[in-house]
């Protein structure tokens, strides 16, 4: 069979959804738990995730003949990480979600909505992520000091990989922490049972507190519209395609309410991931390159069965194995966030102060730092804004 076969296509979305779960599922596990969600909680919230997006792929790509990948929000699970838990645990972490699925499904509908988001600035938006994503890049650093012989491996196999294929870089890295998570299980004699490698769900009834509100849903919905819907069509469009707004928006947020009470943290727009479907390398013909994206939402309901496995494999795990995939994982994503929020020399004070509360992870009413970052970011902004000249 040729390069150019049938299967290039499938093989193609095969590799998409197999990098988008391997290289982060660590990351929303992390940030699951760190807002209330018991090991069995989160396990549901991975599984829900895979099954929403992957349905919502389905459907997306079969309907507009498009290579519409959607993703978990990666930024949007390193925020909960940092957020931890708020009035109200985690059933009102849960009733977050379902405020962020309707506002998603909100902006698709009004479009002022979704230009009130793009009016806020980019260095400022980048500037939050970045504080948010610091205390988890820190992860690897503090295990290598804590146990230096456990996470070595990991950091090396990674390091190796960065030089010759970035793309399997956190892959690889999950798969020694795997071996090392193994040994370390068999050593200590804590095998777990074979019914706890079962799929299954966990049906949590949201509540909403106002402080979860603010520090979870409005963080979580900025945080996912503006690191991934909108660089994700954005992406698209750089390969020729026009991927329909409002559609998009509200299947996105749909699976987001529905996964929600499942444990779902949020659906989107793959942005980073969204080229393995929607390049040439997927396909030569333009018009067939859709059949790597629903070949991907195919392979994500395969994935979900792995869903209570790997949840075990991480609570199993040693101190610091996870934490740092996790953080190798969003490497990347500070880099690229730093980037953006020191790019504007006129607004980098505020910038940098965004940034640094954002990274202090102080809560101010039970409302997390990343809330408080962005509003501090603002107002130094307009203070620090130069007036016009008369």
């Amino acid at each position: 069979m040729t390069h150019e076969g049938p299967l290039q296509p499938v093989l193609a979305g095969v590799v998409a959804a197999l990098v988008g779960f391997t290289s982060s599922f660590a990351v929303v596990l992390t940030g699951l738990r760190a807002v209330g969600a018991s090991p069995a909680d989160a396990a549901s919230g991975l599984l829900a995730i895979c099954v929403t997006q992957a349905l919502g792929m389905l459907y997306l790509s079969r309907r507009y003949r498009l290579p519409i990948t959607l993703a978990w929000s990666t930024p949007g699970a390193a925020l909960l990480a940092g957020t931890g838990t708020v009035a109200g645990g985690w059933p009102a972490a849960v009733g977050a979600f379902v405020v962020v699925g309707v506002l998603v499904v909100t902006t698709g509908l009004w479009p002022w909505l979704g230009a009130l988001i793009t009016s806020i600035p980019t260095s400022l938006a980048q500037a939050m992520l970045a504080g948010v994503l610091l205390p988890l890049c820190l992860k690897p650093v503090t295990a290598f000091a804590a146990s230096p012989a456990v996470i070595a491996p990991v950091v090396l196999v990674w390091l190796v990989l960065q030089r010759f294929s970035k793309r399997w870089a956190v892959p690889a890295a999950f798969g020694v922490a795997a071996i090392v998570i193994a040994v370390d299980v068999v050593v200590e004699d804590r095998v777990p049972s074979a019914s706890d490698l079962i799929p299954h769900i966990a049906l949590t009834a949201p509540a909403w507190t106002w402080q979860a509100i603010i520090g979870i849903a409005l963080p979580l919905y900025i945080v996912t519209m503006a690191s991934q819907n909108i660089p994700g069509m954005a992406v698209m469009k750089s390969f020729g395609y026009d991927v329909p707004w409002r559609p998009s928006m509200s299947v996105t947020g749909i699976g987001t309410v529905l996964g929600a009470p499942f444990g779902g943290h949020a659906i989107n727009l793959a942005a980073i991931s969204a080229a393995l479907a929607a390049a040439p390398q997927a396909h030569p013909d333009p018009k067939r390159r859709w059949i790597a994206a629903s070949s991907a939402g195919w392979f994500y309901l395969l994935l979900a069965l792995c869903s209570a496995a790997v949840a075990t494999l991480v609570a199993v795990a040693p101190a610091g194995v996870v934490e740092t995939v996790a953080g190798l994982a969003l490497l990347g994503t500070l880099a690229a966030s730093l980037a953006g929020a020191l790019k504007d020399e006129s607004s980098r004070e505020a910038a940098v102060l965004t940034f640094v509360i954002a990274a202090s992870g102080i809560g101010i009413f039970g409302i997390g730092s990343a809330f408080w970052a962005l509003v501090v970011g603002l107002v130094i902004r307009w203070v620090l804004k130069p007036k016009p000249i008369e």
